[in-house]
């Protein structure tokens, strides 16, 4: 993946302007979803869309303080902290002692960050890549694209499933949804591999933008009696401008003149949240170093070792707490941003601090708000596609360089990929593992057993085979002709 921009270039302001304004675009539709999918589960949190966004922003702005603008990850509001969001809202007896809930709860989980970067300050880096070599972490980040596949294809077909054939069922507003999420697809990966200069540096954005108008079209002629079916676009979002916030609801405000309804019972509630909250964090610790991993590859530096492992825990647990503090969402860092850079081979962090202060700033105004959250799932769908795809793929990549004709590298592989990929998510009480997490777990697992006998050799970490069919060590990879030869004579033998 060649890079146009590094991490300490600075390109003209009129582009980096449109480099923010795409990476918003990417991770835009799972920084909101978080505070949607919570008002769902608990209708009395009524939380703010907008003050979601503005913590991802200072969030991510933290990050890159502690950084020291060295690394080009964009922090957003974390699934993984779903259930521990619901479970501060189900467990209060008011909507504001839930606001106590989430934001204790990001503090819980930021010490444990905390805590995990002063051990690595003293023990070192050498410990991950020996736990979590090149055959672990390159498959668990093809994992984090491959699991979101699934929400990539909802959103880009944007019908409904058969509850037999488990396909989606293709009425007119299905098919004309396929339409918009094809036009969208397809203006980004011209413009990414035939476009030049700038328009191949920014597809996302010309790609979002086609498939708006194509949508904008259907959805005009909806407004004809009996076209209903061909309205993609929620117009609503523009009509009732008056009523959308034009400032964000913080999560703080909300805390402060509340009822907390009996105040016996909160150091309870407290203890439930830290059990709630403190073992995801472990699971996002884990998502972190698969994700620095991915965009260490990118860019082509070691981002564990320079700004450093602890600088980028610091960064991304105090930029969680700060963001819950504001948005009520805990942050992690993003699959959506890392692939962004992939795609345009700009990964210069100039620009994901101008992504950042343009999300601080568009929480402020309404219509843009309103345009953010009019872009249809379709759209965002086609998108998602080539953005999750991305992912998969480099992680795919870290894998070319293992011998997968080792039967010790293949099974780690193996155990990852079809537990990733089979969603072994599990849950703990009100603790999930999600499945990332737990082919993470099992690869680790599954890499420390096969190679329980492997020995150091001349002071090196190479791991050499102690033993083979005829009782005779091998020092060095044999050449390939060697290879089949030694398979058949086993055979024979």
């Amino acid at each position: 993946m060649k890079l146009i921009y590094g991490v300490k270039d600075r390109p003209k302001w009129g582009q980096v302007i449109l480099f923010a304004l795409q990476q918003l675009l990417a991770i835009l539709a799972a920084t909101i979803t978080v505070p949607i999918v919570v008002n769902l589960n608990n209708p009395e949190a009524n939380m703010s869309i907008s003050a979601a966004l503005f913590g991802a922003g200072v969030g991510t702005l933290v990050y890159l303080l502690f950084t020291k603008f060295r690394s080009p990850v964009f922090l957003g509001s974390s699934f993984a902290f779903l259930n521990s969001m619901t479970a501060a809202f189900a467990g209060a007896a008011t909507a504001t002692l839930g606001y106590l809930g989430i934001i204790l709860g990001a503090l819980f989980a930021g010490l444990i960050y905390v805590i995990i970067a002063v051990v690595v300050k003293f023990a070192g880096v050498k410990w991950i890549d020996k736990v979590m070599p090149a055959v672990v972490i390159g498959p668990t980040v093809a994992i984090i694209g491959l699991s979101l596949a699934g929400s990539a294809i909802g959103q880009f077909a944007g019908g409904v499933k058969d509850a037999v054939t488990g396909a989606y069922v293709m009425d007119v507003h299905g098919i004309l949804c396929i339409v918009c999420g094809i036009v969208t697809l397809a203006t980004t990966v011209v413009c990414s591999v035939y476009g030049k200069k700038l328009l191949k540096m920014i597809p996302f954005v010309i790609g979002i933008l086609a498939g708006y108008v194509v949508a904008a079209i259907f959805t005009a002629f909806s407004y004809i009696p009996g076209a209903e079916s061909m309205r993609i676009i929620d117009f609503g979002y523009y009509f009732n401008i008056k009523n959308i916030e034009w400032y964000p609801d913080f999560a703080f405000i909300k805390l402060f003149g509340g009822d907390f309804g009996d105040k016996s019972a909160i150091g309870a509630y407290i203890g439930t949240i830290a059990v709630a909250y403190i073992p995801v964090a472990f699971v996002t610790f884990a998502e972190h170093l698969a994700d620095h991993k991915n965009i260490s590859s990118i860019i082509e530096s070691d981002l564990l070792k320079d700004p450093g492992l602890t600088r980028t825990l610091l960064g991304d647990g105090v930029g969680s707490v700060v963001g819950a503090v504001f948005g009520g969402c805990p942050n992690t860092t993003y699959g959506e941003s890392v692939g962004c850079v992939a795609i345009s081979g700009n990964a210069s962090v100039i620009t994901i601090f101008v992504t950042a202060c343009m999300a601080v700033v568009s929480s402020f105004i309404g219509p843009f708000v309103a345009f953010l959250s009019s872009i249809p799932q379709c759209v965002m769908g086609g998108v998602c596609v080539a953005l999750y795809g991305f992912i998969a793929v480099s992680g795919l990549k870290m894998v070319q360089k293992v011998d997968l004709g080792d039967n010790r590298n293949l099974f780690t592989v193996s155990v990852i990929l079809i537990t990733g990929v089979g969603g072994m998510a599990l849950q703990f009480g009100k603790v999930t593992v999600t499945a990332i997490a737990t082919a993470l777990i099992l690869g680790i697992l599954t890499n420390l057993l096969v190679n329980i006998k492997s020995k150091k050799k001349g002071g090196d970490e190479q791991l050499v085979m102690e033993e083979v069919a005829d009782g005779v060590a091998l020092a060095e990879q044999p050449a390939e002709a060697d290879v089949v030869e030694a398979s058949v004579t086993e055979e024979e033998k």
